[in-house]
């Protein structure tokens, strides 16, 4: 008998734990925040350390760490090598407990990743990958891409310069992933408006030496040359062609992703004329303006930020609006991106605007030229505002999509 009762009494006392853990599970707030990029190679300028530095002003401004709650930033670099992306997020999620993976410029690494977030069910928030296949047939209930893509990318540039006579491409490609991918959607803009493709040849991530991939694309007599690749590349590549004399001799250069770094790098002497599309430009209104001041106080490289670091900003920043919504951390990445897609985004650098359903952030985008020397009325003045693109156009139609999430 008074065995009988001992038992009932533990079972007791073990359901009154049961029913106290679960409030205090659901009142969990620590938040572990992974910042995944190329801190080294030809990407590390438009992101690298800038984007943890912009992930901690994210993590500042939202202002839970005053209302209690601890958060942990980490970062990692992925090389531009999918398995050492792969692995570094690996550990992050099983011996970290890292509860978002952010950033991941290198659309390899990110695809690789968007994988490996999606079996451990954690958070992918992506905002320096550019392949549109993460909210298309890549799909998952777990990331969100914040910033840009290739579609957007393809139907600023592609569909401008097409349009301004330059009915002839030839493309230089990144010989991975995101080169593929920025290759494709340009070449089917090109198509769909009236131009031709006479022809590509792709190079090695992060080579030196473009001149016999420039000398293919100045023989084949094309209108305009564009460049699917980004960060060190593209500035390789333009450097090696003003060499060629290949826009003396008549060719356009078509910068499809170029960065306000750049920029930099190469200097407005050089960059001059480009024409390219970017989401986000420092001094594109009051609210960038103040921002990215802010952000170059705090800048390991005392630069402006780029479109991808502007990005990850918002992006963190509506992730933890999200997790503040919750109530706490529920350690269910579906689930926080559910209530991301719930709540309606609004910051100081992209405005207001819905995330849909493929994980996609509807936001404008902005065609804009490369200033002359003498338009330049100061340090990181280099852009001039040639169109608007609205957010509907700027992302592919959902009825258009290969996202297994969107209902049609």
């Amino acid at each position: 008998m008074t065995t009988r009762i001992a038992r009932r009494f533990a079972a007791s006392v073990a359901l009154a734990a049961l029913g106290l853990a679960t409030p205090a599970l659901a009142q969990d707030k620590t938040v572990k925040i992974g910042v995944l990029n190329d801190m080294s190679s030809l990407y590390a300028d438009i992101g690298g350390p800038n984007s943890v530095a912009a992930v901690k002003m994210a993590v500042e401004d939202s202002g839970l760490v005053a209302k209690g709650w601890k958060i942990d930033v980490v970062s990692g670099d992925h090389q531009n090598k999918p398995d050492i992306g792969v692995n570094i997020a690996r550990q992050w999620i099983d011996n970290d407990k890292v509860d978002v993976i952010s950033d991941t410029p290198n659309s390899g690494v990110a695809l690789a990743v968007t994988n490996l977030v999606k079996e451990k069910n954690i958070v992918h928030l992506n905002s320096g990958a550019a392949t549109a296949d993460l909210t298309g047939k890549a799909c998952t209930p777990n990331t969100i891409s914040f910033t840009y893509d290739t579609y957007m990318l393809a139907n600023g540039t592609g569909k401008a310069l097409t349009k301004a006579g330059g009915d002839s491409w030839f493309f230089l490609t990144a010989d991975y992933a995101f080169g593929h991918a920025l290759e494709r959607d340009t070449a089917a803009v090109v198509k769909a408006n009236d131009g031709k493709v006479l022809g590509a040849v792709k190079h090695p991530l992060n080579t030196s030496d473009f001149s016999s991939f420039l000398l293919q694309a100045q023989s084949s007599k094309a209108k305009v040359i564009g460049l699917a690749n980004a960060g060190g590349d593209t500035t390789n590549s333009i450097k090696q062609a003003s060499e060629f004399g290949i826009v003396a001799g008549g060719q356009k250069l078509a910068a499809l992703l170029l960065f306000i770094n750049d920029v930099h790098a190469l200097g407005l002497k050089t960059a001059q004329g480009l024409t390219f599309t970017e989401s986000f430009y420092w001094d594109l209104n009051d609210n960038t303006r103040a921002w990215s001041k802010r952000f170059a106080k705090v800048s390991p490289k005392g630069s402006m930020p780029s479109m991808t670091v502007a990005g990850l900003y918002a992006g963190v920043l509506h992730y933890l609006k999200a997790m503040e919504a919750l109530g706490g951390n529920p350690h269910d990445g579906a689930k926080v991106v559910a209530k991301m897609k719930e709540l309606p985004t609004d910051d100081p650098l992209f405005g207001k605007g819905p995330l849909r359903a493929d994980g996609r952030r509807l936001i404008p985008a902005y065609l804009f030229e490369v200033k002359k020397p003498e338009e330049s009325k100061g340090p990181w003045d280099y852009y001039k505002l040639i169109a608007t693109i609205s957010a509907e156009d700027a992302a592919k139609p959902l009825e258009a999509s290969e996202c297994p999430l969107v209902k049609k």
